[in-house]
């Protein structure tokens, strides 16, 4: 149903999203998983593929892993959640733009029961008292942006974490939620792909809300300059796309029929 309110709003989209016969028709998108996992994609690509003649090959990867696709040439364009790190990435000649598009939270979710009493509690409190207490925690370890908030959070908590309470799964969001689960442990996910995924999960939200836990995600167009056959109109339509009013209004409304609120906020709320 998304999908069809979507498409039936892109007639509206500016003429330079048009039908065309691009040149180069393929767009390689490098995204991090949470943006896939959580469904997003799959509800507003097809459209502008209809729409643009371009095909998008969706890479999807932790952020850090994201960039150094962008380091060697190989994304037209990205979509990160890691505010340092995309900074760096631009410092170091890598972008030709960097726009933000949307944002939602981190949160902590484990096991029904608690065993470390941190519910209701700050984010940096409760993963001292995960530390402290020895309760299971499971990290992706894989150098995304949402591990690098989690290693944030241990660094203020003034926690080393470590075997055997600390184990890494060195996967994605959704393997990394099911790892937890079957090991009654607790784990940070951002909360699109723990309410898409949340079934049948044995784990709940334990701590959310804290402003240590946002999440921001830009858009970042890949610089063709550095890099001579990377396709930079192609990234430029789907950036102007991902950030046009017809599409942010979608993103708005993404979850919010199913879940009961919006899955991600867009940065140009209707």
């Amino acid at each position: 149903m998304l999908l069809r309110r979507i498409a039936s709003a892109l007639p509206l989209l500016p003429v330079l999203l048009e039908a065309q016969t691009p040149s180069d028709s393929e767009i390689v998108l490098a995204t991090t998983t949470s943006v896939r996992d959580a469904g997003l994609l799959h509800a507003i690509l097809p459209p502008f593929e209809r729409m643009t003649g371009y095909r998008v090959k969706v890479i999807a990867v932790g952020s850090g892993q994201a960039m150094e696709l962008g380091r060697r040439g190989e994304a037209d364009i990205l979509i990160l959640h890691d505010p340092a790190g995309e900074r760096q990435f631009v410092a170091e000649g890598f972008a030709a733009s960097r726009d933000r598009l949307m944002h939602n939270e981190f949160v902590l979710v484990g096991p029904p029961d608690d065993p470390a009493g941190i519910k209701g509690l700050g984010a940096v409190m409760a993963v001292g008292v995960v530390g402290r207490s020895g309760a299971l925690f499971v990290s992706r370890a894989d150098r995304s942006g949402t591990h690098v908030k989690e290693s944030h959070l241990w660094r203020l908590a003034g926690i080393a974490p470590a075997r055997p309470w600390y184990r890494e799964s060195g996967q994605g969001m959704s393997a990394t939620l099911q790892i937890a689960s079957e090991l009654g442990a607790y784990t940070l996910s951002d909360i699109g792909t723990f309410l898409t995924h949340i079934y049948p999960l044995d784990l709940e939200i334990v701590v959310e809300g804290d402003s240590v836990l946002a999440n921001p995600y830009h858009v970042v167009v890949a610089s063709a300059a550095r890099f001579s056959w990377v396709n930079g109109p192609g990234a430029r339509a789907l950036r102007d796309y991902l950030l046009s009013p017809e599409v942010q209004r979608a993103i708005g409304a993404f979850g919010k029929e199913e879940f009961g609120r919006s899955l991600f906020v867009p940065v140009r709320p209707p």
